[in-house]
């Protein structure tokens, strides 16, 4: 058995299963860049529509689920957040992203739907003091576990120095490695 086809030890992948120059890999890239640039080019007309055509009032049929239903989200995905630290699980990262994503939303909605309103203070002082706050922990805590989870890879892949912040840290980092082929670090720092 060839050293790319024998599994990893905490995974048991191969690195086979996702080889970092692949042709396939490279076309999904492609793809997901792709449907990212559609999404955004869209997405401009579409706002830009929306800001000039939308009522300035609506009635809701339906608005306490609506709201009962957003809610009921952001709890799973709280709920989602606590048992993946609790768990120490590595869902930790995308569930503390989901939950702080709506949190935001619930902020913006909050204080943009009761604007002009005699309660806009008590939404502007629940976004201030709880759910931005509350979003920007996720986040941060999301980033900590991700940052520790790079440099544990990099020392077990046996990489001198620190990795290079996350926004230079290339995907598929431990693959490339551990299959010979050295990634693209230019500019990390070698102790």
């Amino acid at each position: 058995m060839s050293e790319q086809n024998t599994p990893t030890a905490s995974t048991g992948m191969t690195v086979e299963a996702f080889p970092p120059h692949g042709s396939k890999l490279r076309r999904r890239h492609r793809r997901a860049v792709g449907q990212l640039a559609l999404c955004v080019f869209v997405l401009v007309p579409w706002t830009l529509y929306l800001a000039v055509s939308l009522p300035d009032r609506f009635e809701a049929r339906y608005w306490p689920m609506v709201w009962v239903g957003f809610d009921v989200m952001l709890l799973v995905s709280l709920a989602g957040a606590g048992a993946a630290v609790w768990l120490r699980r590595q869902a930790l990262i995308p569930m503390s992203f989901v939950a702080a994503t709506l949190l935001v939303c619930d902020a913006w909605f909050d204080v943009s739907l009761s604007w002009g309103r005699d309660d806009v203070w008590g939404s502007v002082a629940s976004a201030v003091l709880v759910e931005l706050p509350l979003a920007f922990l996720l986040v941060m805590r999301a980033r900590r576990v991700l940052k520790i989870s790079a440099r544990l890879a990099w020392q077990r892949l046996g990489l001198a120095g620190e990795p290079p912040p996350l926004y230079r840290l290339p995907l598929f980092v431990a693959l490339a490695s551990s299959s010979g082929i050295q990634p693209d670090l230019k500019g990390t720092k070698d102790a």
